[in-house]
């Protein structure tokens, strides 16, 4: 197996993606140890008992601290960055702190993984580092041109990619915990506008999106899932007939920094853009050239509008309805009454 013997970090490893794609890796067996890279010991703590296995190694530390990424990089072969400020409002707040986060933190990985001989590292971003709007994206975009900037020096040796996907369902913070949660105490669902689309992404289908491109990706590459979408006010519906409720839909306006409909793959993007079946590539154009980069362009043509959650497949209320059925969140909210903790 090709990863059989290596090492693995992943950076913010005890949040929802880092816990999903670690069980998958450790029951297929890909990878010798798997470091935990975090910085909240009561999470690692939590994960420790429950996952209680040997190839799982925990390492507390802040990607903000430039020496303790670099010291738990040592023999590490692969990297998966998922460790961020991802909540919007909190970035808008603390627009800084997300920049020390998201900036600053990431840079610190590629420069450990380049100084430590990393074979690849995949860093994860989000449909808002698209035409950003927030602190949030913009920080994000930020990190995806790092590693853009890395593709184009010939003397990197360590392969830098990146995967961009929408909103992953049931994780921390996002919107499915919030209607169950509303459900259970009878409030009222609330939606901030009954016509934005936004993409529907499960967790395993992020987690596996980032093995594709650990096993696919080149210097400077940008993998996306196709996603199906659906609107917020057709979500709330499908978690009113899920758990046979009645609760009210409350509209209560569209906030500061969202999006009608979000973009995977702007369109400028799509003329690089790869179909590659359940995924897009976006290829890095790579030159150090930078009389080429700044004067010299190309005669190029459109195809699309790019990739948003208002042309990709939109999901009716039944389809809406069997794809939440499939999470196993709401299967365990279903058969205990408890609601999951992400």
């Amino acid at each position: 197996m090709r990863f059989k013997g290596q090492t693995l970090m992943v950076t913010g490893g005890t949040g929802s993606f880092g816990k999903t794609v670690i069980t998958s890796l450790l029951e297929r067996g890909m990878f010798h140890q798997i470091i935990v890279f975090s910085r909240d010991e009561k999470k690692q703590h939590e994960m420790r008992l429950q996952f209680n296995d040997a190839r799982l190694r925990f390492i507390i530390g802040d990607v903000r601290d430039r020496d303790s990424v670099f010291s738990a990089m040592r023999g590490v072969n692969y990297v998966f960055h998922a460790a961020a400020l991802k909540n919007v409002p909190v970035c808008e707040f603390f627009p800084f702190e997300a920049v020390k986060t998201n900036v600053f933190g990431a840079n610190n990985v590629l420069d450990a993984a380049e100084a430590n001989g990393v074979s690849k590292v995949v860093v994860l971003s989000t449909d808002k580092a698209v035409y950003p709007l927030n602190a949030m994206g913009l920080t994000k975009a930020l990190m995806e041109k790092l590693v853009v900037a890395r593709s184009k020096d010939d003397r990197n040796k360590t392969i830098c990619c990146a995967v961009r996907y929408g909103n992953v369902m049931y994780s921390r913070g996002s919107v499915i915990p919030l209607f169950v949660k509303q459900i259970k105490e009878g409030a009222p669902l609330t939606i901030t506008q009954r016509e934005m689309t936004r993409f529907l992404l499960p967790l395993p289908h992020a987690s596996e999106l980032v093995l594709y491109a650990l096993q696919n990706g080149d210097m400077g590459d940008l993998f996306v899932r196709k996603s199906p979408a659906s609107t917020t006010q057709r979500l709330a519906e499908a978690c009113l007939k899920i758990f046979n409720a009645n609760n009210l839909i409350e509209d209560i306006g569209i906030r500061e920094g969202e999006k009608i409909h979000e973009t995977l793959i702007n369109f400028e993007e799509s003329r690089a853009a790869e179909d590659l079946g359940d995924y897009f590539r976006v290829k890095t154009e790579r030159t150090n050239d930078y009389d080429k980069f700044f004067t010299a362009g190309k005669k190029v043509t459109f195809s699309s509008d790019g990739y948003t959650s208002a042309n990709t497949k939109q999901l009716n209320l039944e389809e809406t309805i069997e794809l939440l059925l499939s999470l196993r969140e709401i299967k365990e909210v279903l058969e205990t009454g408890r609601t999951v903790e992400l």
